[in-house]
């Protein structure tokens, strides 16, 4: 499912990382005992759930439920994340939907697809809101990202600035004698 070099790199750079700082002792037995009751090797059990990953589908254990519900703050008093927006280069003419891009952008940046929000899809482009300090190497990675053959080449939207842009008030045709060559004419020809 890895496309190009960069894909498979970022991947090995996560998994590196979980290797490193993780214990995973008890994932490690979970894959041997699925393995066994499936009659299948280790590697075909990595594989499918990797597949799973890829796939954005979720899979919970009843004692992950259990955990999960009985840990965990409800959805409305999670943590306040921090969300900047953002410009994408792919649009509804592209054959972007909400699904697609969700998926994308948890496959390429591992962001958690509860963290994307007001997703604004348009003809050529699409407004999202992502959390804050996004890590420069995935914010250059999904600059080259692809949707259906358009690179998705992200940009962070400046925020409008609501304060005056100063006092000039001017209007349109304000000044049109002096500008527009009709001058009154101030003095009297005599004849």
């Amino acid at each position: 499912m890895l496309d190009n070099s960069t894909e498979g790199n970022l991947l090995k750079n996560c998994l590196q990382q979980i290797l490193t700082n993780e214990n995973l002792l008890a994932e490690r037995n979970s894959i041997k005992t699925i393995a066994a009751e499936l009659g299948i090797d280790s590697l075909e059990c990595a594989s499918a759930l990797l597949y799973l990953l890829q796939k954005g589908k979720s899979i919970t254990t009843p004692v992950q439920q259990k955990i999960n519900t009985a840990v965990l703050p409800p959805v409305s008093g999670q943590l306040n994340i921090k969300m900047v927006r953002y410009r994408l280069a792919v649009g509804s003419k592209h054959q972007l939907d909400l699904d697609m891009l969700k998926r994308v952008l948890v496959e390429e940046s591992g962001v958690d697809k509860n963290n994307i929000h007001n997703v604004k899809i348009q003809d050529l482009y699409t407004l999202i809101d992502l959390p804050d300090e996004m890590p420069l190497d995935i914010f250059q990675h999904l600059k080259t990202v692809e949707i259906n053959q358009q690179k998705l080449d992200i940009r962070r939207v400046k925020a409008r600035n609501n304060k005056k842009r100063g006092n000039h008030h001017y209007r349109r045709g304000r000044h049109a004698n002096t500008k527009s060559g009709n001058k009154t004419s101030d003095h009297v020809i005599s004849s």
